[in-house]
């Protein structure tokens, strides 16, 4: 939509101080724009280019699914929490790991002292998988294991497949989505040790190959934007390195031999939704176009469904405050609603507490019943896009999309998404971005209310915090100890030894990392074996 007319002088302008805000100047008022075409730039929902929803009866044909993160101390802790989820009304589960876990070292690591279960569940072998997923149907319940980084879904995804495999559960069968993301390993990660990016990549499509000819309804990759915009990016420089990876993922299966067509269809996305709550709805309009567009003209997809942009959307973590925490439940309703209204698949609702820690499960039930309220009490989801056509909604969706589109070509540019990874350029971006946001934050031109505006003097009583259990890492490292003792470590080391080798050739990795998960290889095994192979890479941000 055209502006009411050329932004000229400041009483007509406001530019928005949000975080995480992409500072998009805002004219009054908007009018209508002559030059709108209904069949090339909205379209019917369901229909190209999906301006308004990848379905046509979208929330009233089908609920978003309701996704919680779960992860908590042992395995059989957040197994408790996953099917108390489930029995009030969650339709999906996210599992979320400890610091060590995620950065692929053992419980009895010295990296991992006094961090075992803080952040998430830990999970050292296929034995936990199978503590953690005890009773749960797998073959009926979607399932999104939170391993964030190409090597870590190549450790922890084999270990939930044998774990299904030893159920006689068909891997056919299973339904969900593991993250796979290089972004997540070689920019956002805050680990010590990391494998070059070309061979990160490398994995990345390795786990994709594999799942694409064995696990037809898993989800291979999620193009992880969340970690990356909480780590200080705009949801353009979010959208934008997003559709980067994965134009770089499809090239790259498409000189593997694998048709575009079968491999977009289970690439899926990962938003952040932080303040700006009519920039949230419309850039989520704006990246599922651009997407389609881009499907349809660079790789010639020609199958409905690989053209769709499929998407988990998250209430952002980095928008939290300590200070008056019961904010935070009104800060994620309004974010959880800007995503219902741009037309998520699926959503998490962050939990007031988890500026402090893990959520209870008072706090995360109480973030389950807020999708719910907006589902089945508010009429919301009752019509498709009730902002398609907002003179304002159409203008700033036309904008986002031509700023994702500028990020993208420079990153193109700039040699491509793996070179612009290796250059650091941006990771600088990044920075620099997050910087500036601190010192706005500091001299409150962004206002957060509580924390430096409208700050009250009364003293509120204290919120229930989640409590961790010392006695975890203990256990943990027990059972350790205990599976190193009774597991074959001839075969052991055999599963390593081959997949080490199996690293310096141009071998799908995948299938021997079923073999040390087979074996009970650790995870901190199966990471120092690759780490080992591969050689460690100092990012620019390290230098």
């Amino acid at each position: 939509m055209k502006k009411t007319k050329e932004i000229s002088h400041e009483p007509d302008l406001k530019i928005p101080n949000t975080i995480l805000g992409s500072q998009i100047p805002r004219d009054l008022f908007y009018i209508p724009d002559p030059n709108f075409n209904y069949d090339n730039d909205l379209g019917d929902p369901g229909e190209p280019p999906y301006t308004r929803g990848i379905h046509r009866s979208m929330f009233r044909g089908r609920n978003f699914t309701t996704r919680q993160l779960a992860g908590l101390g042992l395995p059989e802790d957040t197994n408790e929490r996953m099917k108390f989820m489930l029995d009030h009304g969650a339709t999906g589960l996210s599992i979320l790991f400890d610091l060590p876990t995620i950065q692929m070292y053992d419980s009895d690591d010295s990296f991992s002292e006094g961090q075992i279960g803080m952040s998430g569940v830990c999970v050292d072998s296929v034995d936990d998988m199978f503590r953690l997923f005890k009773d749960i149907p797998l073959d009926k319940t979607s399932i999104s294991i939170v391993t964030h980084y190409p090597t870590n879904t190549l450790v922890l995804l084999p270990m939930f497949l044998v774990m299904a495999e030893e159920q006689g559960i068909p891997f056919d069968k299973l339904r969900g989505s593991s993250q796979n993301d290089m972004t997540m390993e070689e920019l956002v990660r805050s680990g010590i040790d990391f494998i070059p990016p070309q061979d990160c990549f490398r994995i990345q499509n390795d786990n994709i190959e594999y799942l694409s000819d064995h696990a037809p309804n898993w989800n291979t990759v999620t193009l992880n934007g969340y970690n990356l915009r909480d780590f200080g990016a705009t949801s353009i420089t979010e959208s934008a390195v997003a559709i980067s990876n994965g134009i770089a993922t499809l090239e790259e299966m498409s000189e593997r031999g694998y048709d575009p067509n079968e491999i977009a269809k289970r690439i899926s996305f990962f938003w952040c939704i932080s303040n700006d709550f009519f920039e949230e709805i419309a850039r989520l309009r704006a990246v599922r176009r651009l997407w389609f567009k881009i499907m349809k003209n660079r790789f010639n997809i020609t199958d409905p469904k690989a053209l769709l942009m499929r998407c988990h959307s998250q209430t952002s973590g980095i928008s939290l405050t300590q200070v008056e925490p019961y904010n935070n439940i009104i800060r994620s309703s309004f974010q959880a609603l800007a995503a219902v209204l741009g037309g998520t698949s699926s959503l998490h609702v962050d939990s007031y507490d988890e500026a402090y820690a893990i959520p209870t499960e008072e706090s995360a039930l109480l973030s389950l019943r807020t999708q719910q309220i907006i589902q089945k009490e508010t009429a919301i989801t009752d019509v498709v896009d009730p902002l398609g056509g907002s003179y304002y909604v159409e203008n700033l969706t036309n904008e986002i999309e031509q700023k994702i589109l500028d990020e993208i070509d420079i990153i193109e540019s700039d040699g491509g998404y793996v070179k612009s990874i290796e250059s650091g350029k941006i990771y600088n971006k990044i920075v620099s971005y997050f910087t500036e946001q601190q010192k706005d934050i500091d001299s409150g031109k962004i206002e957060i209310v509580g924390k430096n505006v409208y700050q009250s003097d009364t003293s509120l009583p204290p919120i229930d915090v989640f409590q961790h259990s010392e006695e975890v890492e203990k256990e943990q490292k027990q059972r350790l100890a205990n599976l190193r003792l009774t597991r074959n470590n001839d075969d052991v080391q055999i599963s390593l030894q081959a997949l080490e080798y199996n690293c310096k050739r141009n071998k799908n990795l995948f299938p021997y990392s079923m073999e040390c998960a087979r074996a009970r290889c650790t995870e901190g095994e199966i990471f120092r074996t690759i780490l080992s192979a591969f050689g460690p890479w100092k990012p620019p941000s390290f230098i």
